[in-house]
C-alpha cells in the first residue's frame, strides 16, 4: 500500500478495513459483493461501509476514497447519457495507462484495467456497453477527471452530509462528446444476448426506465 494521498480523518476500525484492500481490483470485488441503492440520495464512503450498499455515484465516491487510501489521487469522471442514467467512475493511472473503477446496476459497466493510453480511449471502452434496458447505445459525453480534495473541507469521505453538491459540481464540467448527432441517430441496438449479459444480477428497482 503506498502513503495516503490526502489525510482523511478515518476511524481506527475504519482504517482497519481500509487496510483490507490491496488494488484497484479489490476494490472492485468489494463493490461487486455488497448490493445495489436503488433510492435516490447520496452518501459517503463512510455510509456505504456501514450500509454495505451503493448506487454507481456512492460507488464511486466510495471507489475514489479508497484509492485515496492506497496513495492515488481520488479522482471520478462523470459520463452522460442520453434517455438513460447518466455514470461516474472512479479512474486511476499506473504506469501511465487509465483505468477505472465502478459500481453499476450492469455488469457491462464496472472495473476496466489500467490499459488505456488516454481517458478518451478509456471512456470509449464502455460505449458499446452503455445501453438502457431497450438496447439503446446511450453513452453521449464524458468531463475530465475531477479531484474530490477540493471537497476535503467538507469532509466528502466521511460527512453525514448528502453529497448532491459533488454531483452539481461534475454536472457542471465541461462535457466532451464521444458521438456526433448523425452517428447517435445511426446506431444499432445492442443484442438481445448481450442486454442479458448486462442485467445478470440487476436490480429492478434502481434500472432506468427510457422514454419509448
Amino acid at each position: 500500500m503506498g502513503t495516503p494521498y490526502s489525510d482523511i480523518k478515518w476511524s481506527n476500525s475504519e482504517r482497519k478495513f481500509l487496510e483490507s484492500f490491496t488494488s484497484p481490483w479489490s476494490v472492485q470485488e468489494y463493490l461487486d459483493s455488497i448490493d445495489y441503492n436503488p433510492d435516490y440520495e447520496c452518501r459517503s464512503p463512510r455510509y456505504v461501509m456501514e450500509r454495505k450498499k451503493a448506487h454507481c455515484f456512492e460507488g464511486a465516491l466510495f471507489a475514489a476514497a479508497v484509492l485515496d487510501f492506497l496513495g492515488f489521487k481520488p479522482l471520478i469522471v462523470d459520463m452522460k447519457a442520453w434517455n438513460d442514467d447518466d455514470h461516474v467512475i472512479a479512474v486511476f493511472r499506473q504506469d501511465g495507462c487509465w483505468g477505472a473503477i465502478a459500481k453499476s446496476n450492469f455488469t457491462t459497466l464496472r472495473f476496466r484495467e489500467p490499459v488505456y493510453r488516454s481517458l478518451r480511449e478509456l471512456i470509449m471502452s464502455y460505449f458499446e456497453f452503455y445501453f438502457n434496458v431497450n438496447g439503446e447505445k446511450t453513452l453521449r459525453s464524458y468531463s475530465l477527471p475531477f479531484d474530490l480534495t477540493s471537497f476535503n473541507s467538507r469532509n466528502w469521505a466521511i460527512t453525514d452530509e448528502d453529497l448532491e453538491y459533488i454531483g452539481d459540481k461534475i454536472e457542471s464540467l465541461h462535457h466532451f462528446p464521444v458521438v456526433t448527432d448523425k452517428m447517435a441517430n445511426n446506431l444499432n441496438r445492442a443484442s438481445k444476448l448481450v442486454i442479458s449479459a448486462g442485467l445478470l444480477g440487476s436490480d429492478e428497482k434502481g434500472l432506468f426506465r427510457p422514454k419509448n
